[in-house]
């Protein structure tokens, strides 16, 4: 991926995004997955050092596979719209220390529900060569009406008019989470996927493993 020298602003940032953004696929998926990886990262507040991880499950049975972690230092500040630059190279490190590669990876934060379409799911997902998708806590782009308190509720996010993902119940008296595809898949793609890999906690099962290994590097 191209590495930035951080410079006090976010410029040469913008710029990547925007040229990447043109290398975004929605296509739909040529056929379901038989694996799919959850990736996400931790770190200790006021701290450079990030803890990445990778969980490998079958996608069916959503059974652990294999995992990969990594400690690494980030360069680039927290800046909101371009936390992907600080996600992703830990990320993309823990990617290629796998020993089995998952067919699509679901990640811990937005895909296209972003200004520029260039969430970390987004971002990793062009990096990596792999489809992506997002699941998010907390939205940061785009006009949403909650959904129904009924666990399976769903409402469509948009953004400038342009459907970029959905916020969903996923669990009685929880907040809503917000899905979205990263690349190579289309957003019901990315909707029936975390479907699929719900498990009666409020987070997919991918994502959930994932935070839970990389909570463990940052505490062993």
């Amino acid at each position: 991926m191209d590495k930035v020298q951080w410079q006090g602003n976010t410029q040469e940032l913008r710029k990547i995004q925007e040229r990447l953004r043109g290398e975004i696929s929605l296509q739909s998926l040529a056929q379901p997955p038989r694996t799919i990886g959850g990736a996400d990262l931790s770190l200790n507040r006021g701290s450079r050092v990030v803890y990445a991880g990778i969980v490998v499950l079958d996608y069916a049975t959503l059974q652990p596979l294999a995992r990969s972690g990594v400690v690494d230092e980030v360069e680039v500040p927290y800046i909101p719209g371009f936390l992907s630059f600080r996600e992703v190279p830990a990320l993309y490190r823990a990617w290629q220390a796998l020993d089995i590669k998952p067919d699509v990876v679901m990640l811990d934060g937005h895909g296209i529900m972003h200004p520029r379409m260039m969430g970390v799911a987004s971002h990793f997902g062009l990096v990596a060569g792999v489809p992506t998708l997002g699941c998010a806590k907390k939205p940061l782009a785009g006009e949403f009406i909650d959904p129904e308190l009924t666990p399976g509720t769903v409402t469509t996010v948009t953004y400038q008019k342009d459907l970029r993902g959905y916020c969903y119940r996923s669990r009685k008296n929880c907040r809503p989470i917000f899905i979205s595809p990263g690349t190579g898949m289309s957003c019901e793609d990315a909707l029936t996927i975390a479907r699929q890999c719900l498990r009666g906690y409020r987070l997919p099962e991918p994502t959930r493993l994932a935070h839970e290994y990389v909570n463990q590097l940052r505490t062993s």
